[in-house]
């Protein structure tokens, strides 16, 4: 396309100066060898040339000419000023990337799961404590009742089945950021 434009901007300027040459100074053109032109045929072929430019330009810029600015392009707001200052100081996405700066587990999926289903289990339940005890209480409680309901111990099946509700129950509730997430969603279901 674009050499498609080259072409046609050459044979325009190569005809205006073809046509200017062919007129009268023909015959002194041929005696000097040397190209007169009127103050006229100036005239014209400079405005030629400013206007091949000034079409040069107009394509190259075509996309920022036909798009449609938004509202917020249109005003004159602070944050324009500056953008890069707005990337990064900027308080909107703070909340969010506050949750997505920790690390996302599997936890986290089965938490969001769990929650919608209202299936989620209540971990302090589990272990019996109450919600405000601390890492202490949880160690603590953990270990007898691991020492209590071992399968080693018991032989039954249940206890197998309690023993791991109590281990996932103790790897959350010990973690002080998957115990702040699964709190967050206890709440919510």
């Amino acid at each position: 396309m674009k050499s498609l434009i080259f072409l046609i901007l050459f044979l325009l300027s190569f005809s205006v100066i073809a046509s200017v040459s062919s007129q009268d100074n023909l015959k002194d053109a041929e005696s000097k060898r040397e190209l007169i032109l009127s103050d006229e045929e100036l005239i014209f072929l400079f405005t030629t040339a400013i206007l091949i430019v000034i079409g040069i330009f107009v394509y190259m810029a075509r996309h920022n000419i036909l798009r449609n600015k938004t509202d917020y392009e249109m005003s004159d707001f602070e944050s324009q000023k500056n953008r890069d200052y707005e990337k990064y100081h900027s308080d909107w996405g703070s909340d969010d990337s506050n949750f997505k700066s920790k690390k996302h587990t599997k936890f986290d999926d089965e938490f969001k799961d769990a929650a919608r289903e209202s299936s989620l289990p209540n971990y302090y339940e589990i272990l019996g404590i109450s919600k405000d005890a601390t890492q202490n209480e949880i160690k603590t409680r953990f270990r007898t009742l691991a020492k209590e309901l071992h399968p080693d111990k018991r032989r039954n099946s249940d206890t197998e089945e309690t023993m791991s509700k109590i281990n996932q129950a103790y790897e959350v509730l010990s973690d002080p950021e998957r115990r702040e997430r699964y709190d967050k969603y206890l709440n919510v279901s």
